[in-house]
């Protein structure tokens, strides 16, 4: 297996109560060295602009090759403050240009650092209230913006994160039907999707099921893991809360051959973040040996006939040992 992170997994968090944040600022270069501490970590996605607006980009690679890693993606800031009313939906062309721009720099930093890859994350994009928005134009303007960002080089394409909500109360790409319906009316094949495993289990799917059918289509571009309690995307510790479905999730990535790095999404408010990614990436590795015991075959069989019960069986004894009792 191999693992990655996103570089925000080792900065400062705030929410909306703690405005103050937890703990104090760290700098891109900071937290690029977080990243080096966890030892099994390849690649980053990192934020862009920077935490800190003196840093260059040639100071960022100096940073990564230090700690041997490489950009796996560059995600611009188009969920900030400034794009509270929308980015490429917001009903100010000027705001939707910022944006663009934004978007336009983003890439060009994904050029510099190797990467081929900029990752977009509208949280902003969508609507809070029945009336608000004309639903047709709201969707054209989203993909419109996407595309334009596709276009900016043929070097670099364009990753989309779905999720159901937060910031935006339903935010226009919200599930991975409805992100795969939206490239497909763009037409372009140099965008494509990053299917969150957390973000999936939020959005009420089934996340093995979600891999599948995004791969199915071409258009899985990035693997991004972490826990949640479905109610909220609480980025935990991967394996925390739903590890039957994230074992199930992980014989998925095995059954496209997936054999790119899968990214760590984790806020680790509370706890050390080197700590929470490296107890991450332990409890992958401990699933990926689960799975190297499955009896595949005996699975298959269990599927042909979609034997609910014996499933379960099988992944009981894998899991817990034979815990059979007779009388």
């Amino acid at each position: 297996m191999r693992f990655g992170s996103g570089l925000w997994l080792f900065g400062q968090f705030i929410d909306r109560y703690a405005t103050d944040a937890y703990g104090p600022p760290v700098s891109t270069i900071e937290a690029i060295e977080r990243a080096g501490e966890v030892g099994d970590l390849e690649v980053l996605d990192i934020n862009y602009p920077f935490s800190d607006p003196d840093i260059t980009v040639a100071e960022v690679q100096r940073a990564l090759d230090a700690h041997g890693l490489s950009t796996w993606c560059i995600t611009p800031h188009i969920y900030t403050r400034a794009f509270t009313g929308g980015a490429f939906t917001n009903p100010d062309p000027a705001v939707r240009k910022q944006a663009l721009e934004l978007c336009e720099q983003a890439v060009d930093v994904a050029k510099q650092l190797g990467s081929d890859t900029v990752k977009l994350w509208p949280g902003q994009d969508g609507f809070d209230y029945p009336f608000q928005s004309d639903y047709g134009q709201l969707w054209r303007l989203e993909l419109e913006g996407v595309s334009t960002v596709a276009a900016m080089d043929s070097d670099v394409r364009v990753a989309i994160e779905y999720k159901a909500k937060e910031p935006r109360n339903h935010m226009s790409f919200s599930s991975a039907a409805r992100t795969l319906l939206g490239i497909a009316q763009t037409g372009r094949d140099d965008i494509g999707v990053v299917v969150d495993l957390g973000h999936s289990l939020f959005a009420k799917e089934t996340p093995a099921d979600v891999l599948q059918l995004v791969h199915d289509h071409d258009k899985l571009f990035t693997i991004e893991v972490n826990d949640n309690w479905r109610e909220w995307d609480d980025d935990m510790v991967v394996g925390s809360v739903h590890l039957v479905e994230t074992l199930e999730f992980f014989l998925g990535v095995r059954k496209i051959g997936w054999d790119k790095p899968i990214l760590l999404d984790q806020f680790p408010f509370r706890e050390n973040p080197v700590e929470a990614a490296k107890t991450s990436i332990e409890t992958m590795k401990a699933i990926d040996r689960t799975l190297d015991r499955l009896d595949v075959d005996t699975l298959h069989t269990i599927q042909e006939r979609q034997d609910p019960l014996a499933a379960q069986r099988l992944i009981r004894d894998l899991l817990l040992g034979d815990v059979r009792v007779t009388s």
